[in-house]
């Protein structure tokens, strides 16, 4: 057997350069829609809306770039999800024909303007609307993180091997809550810290009303 030459003298206490961070990332969110909500049965769907809104939270929070898509907006699935209006009222929305967003000139320009190559992508169907344009972006040297829980397909099935699709070619499965938590990373960070905590209370669920108990209790700046 070969023995492995472990480098200790190279350990460091550092990040890797895979972790997502406000300043190598940005977001595509990809027909949060009436209409496509209407025929997403991958799970609940009251939950997703809760994971897309506090997913957009937190980009809000990092001030990570934001790529907001529609498809059809006019003629057939209806305006953005509200309560993701409602995070980013001001900001220009995509509207497509294509399914697959990659083939958008305008929604391209857009992403490549944010100058980040790390692609938080969340979006309805996910056998559809994400796999598409998650493979094209792929293919063109972009790091893809689907937040699965953010995303909804037409069945369980085809959510569950849409991600496997994904993750195949190289796209990287996470949650919502685990890309907040990823972008502040470290409790110390004061300056996110109260932004975090209260997109948590607002939308963790039962952690969120951990911490809710915690700073009442315990500690003001209780968390994690």
């Amino acid at each position: 057997m070969t023995e492995f030459a472990f480098d200790f003298a190279s350990v460091q206490a550092a990040p890797s350069p895979d972790l997502l961070t406000p300043d190598n990332s940005m977001m595509l969110f990809v027909d949060h829609q009436p209409q496509m909500f209407f025929g997403a049965g991958s799970g609940d769907r009251v939950a997703v809306i809760n994971a897309t809104v506090g997913l957009a939270k937190a980009a809000k929070a990092f001030d990570v770039p934001v790529v907001l898509s529609t498809v059809a907006a006019e003629s057939f699935s209806g305006p953005i999800l509200p309560q993701l209006r409602e995070v980013f009222p001001a900001h220009e929305i995509v509207d497509r024909t294509s399914m697959n967003a990659w083939e958008d000139t305008a929604l391209v320009d857009a992403v490549k303007a944010t100058g980040r190559t790390k692609i938080i992508l969340s979006g309805l169907w996910t056998e559809v609307c994400l796999v598409l344009p998650a493979l094209s972006a792929l293919n063109q040297g972009y790091e893809v993180y689907v937040v699965a829980d953010a995303s909804a397909g037409v069945t369980p099935a085809a959510h569950e091997h849409a991600m496997q699709r994904m993750t195949a070619a190289g796209a990287v499965p996470v949650t919502w809550l685990q890309v907040l938590l990823e972008l502040q990373r470290d409790w110390a960070r004061t300056d996110t810290y109260e932004a975090t905590t209260t997109v948590v209370k607002e939308h963790g669920g039962a952690y969120g009303l951990g911490v809710f108990y915690a700073q009442s209790m315990i500690d003001p700046h209780a968390a994690g």
